[in-house]
């Protein structure tokens, strides 16, 4: 059996869970609950960058003050509103996601997570998909200084795996993904699973772009390196 010397560093809404929407819904209503009129498409177009980041960019575009308390209750919203509805049953794995983080364990291939959403709400989602952050590096928005589309959370999972970015794959559902993978110096493979487009993703810097984990688990030797 081929030996593969590639590490695959997932981020995690979109990509491995179905929950983007979710997210679009939890900031809707944690918006409308600070009084903010926002389209539902034009939160959406920020799904991917740290929850700070989304709402610093999203009170700066509707012309409202900035300020830490109004941050922190937007993201406390949020957590709320997304955690309620994960309850609901609502937020589950992507077709082919368990499968295909199966298959990386079994064939000794290093992989991790590494999100821009806090413990918090990324909690839920690693229960779901059965990853137990003690066996396998999970990168949150907490862990690092500034979140997509930076490369920090990237190269902080590299960083606990031990391995070169590189030799890595950034694997993302968002134009935020592809970006920060560009300036980590690794190569972005792209899903479709959290609403971005074939195009963007590619114009962003994706190198192979496919629908969800079982599409890339289908395709894993066109992105794979083979010693």
């Amino acid at each position: 059996m081929p030996r593969h010397n590639t590490a695959f560093l997932f981020d995690l809404d979109g990509t491995l869970v179905d929950s983007v929407y979710q997210h679009v819904l939890a900031w809707k209503e944690a918006l409308d609950r600070e009084g903010v009129e926002l389209s539902v498409w034009r939160i959406h177009r920020k799904i991917g960058m740290s929850g700070g980041l989304f709402a610093h960019i999203l009170l700066r575009e509707t012309g409202l003050a900035i300020t830490e308390e109004r941050l922190d209750r937007l993201r406390q919203w949020h957590a709320e509103a997304f955690n309620r509805q994960h309850a609901q049953g609502s937020v589950r794995p992507l077709p082919g996601a368990r499968e295909l983080l199966d298959y990386l364990t079994a064939q000794g291939i290093p992989w991790a997570i590494a999100t821009s959403g806090r413990m918090e709400t990324a909690a839920p989602n690693l229960a779901a998909l059965g990853v137990d952050p003690s066996k396998v590096p999970v990168v949150t928005r907490d862990q690092v200084r500034h979140a997509k589309p930076d490369p920090d959370l990237f190269l902080a999972a590299a960083v606990q795996l031990g391995v070169d970015i590189r030799q890595s794959l950034v694997i993302g559902d968002s134009v935020w993904d592809m970006l920060a993978a560009q300036r980590a110096h690794a190569l972005g493979v792209g899903l479709l699973s959290g609403g971005y487009g074939h195009a963007e993703l590619q114009q962003s810097g994706a190198f192979r772009v496919y629908d969800d984990p079982a599409g890339l688990l289908w395709h894993l030797d066109e992105v794979a390196a083979r010693d």
